[in-house]
């Protein structure tokens, strides 16, 4: 496809890959010597990515080390509005280049006041496209950031990368609707096949056909067949292929928050969300019947993005009807993700396993104890496979409760006391890479009740993402959690590893110990009510013979 991308996006990271992961190690012994992770442990190099779009320009820094671990530590987000009237007049105007200037400014006087030395910038269609796009670069030139012009190649590589390091799609068509430019890209086996750019933005669509207040239907029209005109050859691809569509950019983001906000959903996140057809057409009817002013009060959409929003929406709608799709899904990741992959991992730049990766990344940022986190998961492992004539659950729910063991105690960043409603929270908010939002509701679940010994485990809140079944496998998964923390009270591993002796009409617990351990006992035991209405038999503690 691309080449590689220039400057510090294709620098050598096999140093921060080399070095060793601060995850949790295997655990042996009574009592072992804690091991805690530190919050800055996730990384201890930054590095600053500025994309200057057509419509925004943003400042994300992250932190990033060991395997790849990264953290967003900061972003900063201004509208330049680069690409006005570049659709008309094929050049910057120079009123945008001024802005863009200030902009670029305002960010190296930023990195220079918190001593971030590694930044870059990437410019995407509107430098590209421009006629005096080299006099802006030119211009530019003694701030003293390094300027990266993508080609159309460049951007739809990148966003490839975002996609197969953060969603659990392996094949898949990826559509980024920006300020200047729509990108589609193919991927197979999370790799990039073909890519296409073409000059289809929010800034560059609106001024060619919604420049009105309000939008006449004759208007929409004239828009989806000049759409139909560029893009039917590649969409006539996407609808030959089943395979499912990802989008990315900040209109459907705020597309999708419009949508979240008007069915009150009960996650607050866009990533993994599958957007429905017939709620984009929804939002559509609302924005056609008002002004900019108006589309800026609307929950979800950015004031900054009011008067180009309708354009993304229609060309968004236009391509599901055309490729016969009822919706697509959201990615929260976009091109500077996809650039910090690139330079902070390895070629091919993937994530081996999205789905571990994004839980011990989350992990990474969480003071925690990472001995006791590792015995937890393996108490949890233990209990889930002595346990499985009971529960029937297969390998997902192994995978769901391994993530909760992991997860389970964040919460203590905010303090000890109601620590698992502070987890609860903090995953609600926090996108958990490969995972549906079912699964994540799961786990945020499984965390809410770790430690709640009285009242029986359920869905709440997010009933509406839970699944046939889901009620059972939640208070199944949620017993077993709540027993392992039990028994491993003091948190230094006493109970070394267990069974489980099923009987007709009871589950007789045999723990192995070096000493008898009474508290863990006495806790583990007080599970037996929860557990006797949950699995229908009596649950005895007892340690196994030496």
């Amino acid at each position: 496809m691309a080449t590689a991308v220039p400057g510090f996006l294709n620098r050598d990271a096999s140093a921060a890959n080399s070095r060793k992961s601060g995850d949790p190690s295997g655990h042996t012994g009574d009592a072992p010597r804690k091991q805690r992770s530190r919050p800055g442990e996730a990384g201890s190099e930054r590095v600053g990515i500025i994309d200057l779009g057509s419509n925004t320009a943003r400042l994300v820094i992250y932190r990033y080390g060991p395997e790849g671990r990264y953290q967003l530590v900061s972003e900063i987000r201004q509208r330049v509005r680069l690409g006005e009237s570049l659709g008309k007049t094929g050049r910057l105007s120079p009123r945008a280049m001024r802005r863009g200037e200030a902009t670029l400014k305002l960010y190296a006087a930023h990195a220079r006041s918190i001593g971030l030395e590694n930044v870059s910038v990437i410019a995407s269609s509107a430098v590209r496209d421009a006629e005096n796009g080299p006099g802006f670069l030119h211009d530019v030139a003694h701030i003293g950031l390094p300027v990266q012009v993508l080609t159309g190649q460049d951007e739809a590589e990148l966003g490839v990368l975002a996609v197969a390091n953060s969603m659990n799609l392996s094949d898949a068509w990826i559509v980024d609707l920006g300020g200047g430019s729509m990108q589609i890209s193919e991927m197979r086996r999370r790799s990039p096949v073909r890519g296409e750019s073409f000059p289809l933005g929010g800034v560059r669509l609106t001024e060619a056909f919604l420049g009105k207040e309000i939008s006449r239907r004759s208007d929409i029209r004239r828009l989806e067949g000049y759409l139909a005109d560029r893009l039917r050859p590649i969409v006539d691809d996407i609808r030959r292929d089943s395979t499912e569509i990802a989008a990315m950019g900040g209109a459907i983001r705020n597309l999708t928050s419009a949508v979240q906000k008007d069915e009150s959903y009960p996650l607050d996140l866009l990533h993994g969300y599958f957007l429905h057809s017939e709620a984009l057409e929804r939002v559509i009817e609302d924005l056609m019947r008002l002004p900019p002013a108006k589309r800026a009060k609307m929950g979800g959409i950015h004031p900054d993005r009011a008067d180009i929003i309708l354009a993304g929406a229609l060309a968004y709608r236009w391509l599901l009807r055309s490729c016969r799709r009822d919706g697509l899904w959201i990615s929260g990741q976009g091109i500077r993700e996809g650039a910090l992959y690139k330079s902070i991992l390895d070629p091919p730049h993937l994530i081996p396993d999205v789905r571990s990766f994004s839980i011990q990344n989350v992990l990474a940022g969480y003071d925690q104890d990472l001995r006791h986190i590792e015995h937890m998961r393996h108490l949890c492992r233990r209990l889930f496979q002595e346990l499985e004539p009971l529960h029937r659950l297969g390998p997902s729910e192994a995978e769901l409760l391994d993530a909760a063991a992991c997860l389970h105690d964040i919460g203590r960043m905010l303090g000890y006391h109601k620590h698992h409603r502070h987890g609860a929270y903090l995953l609600s908010a926090t996108p958990l890479g490969g995972f549906t939002h079912r699964e994540q509701a799961l786990i945020v679940q499984l965390v809410r009740h770790h430690r709640n010994r009285k009242s029986m485990p359920g869905w709440n809140s997010y009933q509406a993402l839970a699944g046939p079944g889901d009620k059972r496998r939640l208070r199944q998964l949620a017993v077993m959690l709540r027993l392992a923390e039990c028994l491993e009270l003091s948190q230094s591993g006493r109970v070394q590893d267990l069974r489980a002796a099923i009987r007709a009409n009871a589950v007789r617990l045999l723990l192995k110990t070096s000493c008898k351990p009474e508290n863990e006992m006495e806790m583990a035991s007080k599970q037996s009510q929860i557990f006797r209405r949950v699995f229908d038999k009596e649950l005895v503690i007892d340690q196994a013979p030496s």
